[in-house]
């Protein structure tokens, strides 16, 4: 194996959000792995993110909360081109239901919501790269 495709390899593992990696390539083995949060199950995957700063004039404000990107990827708000998103704004949204999908390196990761809330605004458009810990819905807690 060449530095080229060694090179290659270490790119390809830094963008994603692998944890471990191991090739063979005849006699040459190549074991990568790496520490960090980027790393996240395949399956389905909920996060929530307190809204960053709170103002303590609007009580209201106190119950906005943040779906955030637990992964990079690709930010789908549907199963499919023809299919509805699973959720727009005003939706109320029942705890472990589905509100988007995140691809990753090919696999789709179902993001779910922890609790019940009102989807206040969807902070992301579909098929846009989002980012680790990256805002995707502002929601109300009910």
């Amino acid at each position: 194996m060449d530095l080229e495709k060694i090179k290659a390899l270490v790119q390809i593992v830094e963008e994603s959000s692998l944890l471990e990696f191991m090739i063979e390539d005849g006699d040459t083995k190549i074991k990568m792995s790496r520490k960090g949060e980027m790393g996240q199950p395949t399956t389905a995957i909920s996060t929530q993110a307190e809204k960053p700063e709170k103002d303590s004039d609007n009580e209201e404000s106190d119950q906005d909360l943040y779906i955030t990107s637990p992964i990079v990827g690709t930010f789908y708000s549907a199963s499919g081109p023809d299919v509805p998103a699973y959720v727009s704004v005003g939706d109320t949204v029942k705890k472990g239901e589905t509100v988007c999908i995140v691809e990753a390196m090919k696999l789709m990761n179902e993001i779910q919501c922890n609790y019940d809330c009102i989807i206040d605004a969807v902070l992301v458009s579909n098929e846009q790269k989002v980012e680790y810990g990256q805002p995707l819905f502002r929601v109300k807690k009910i």
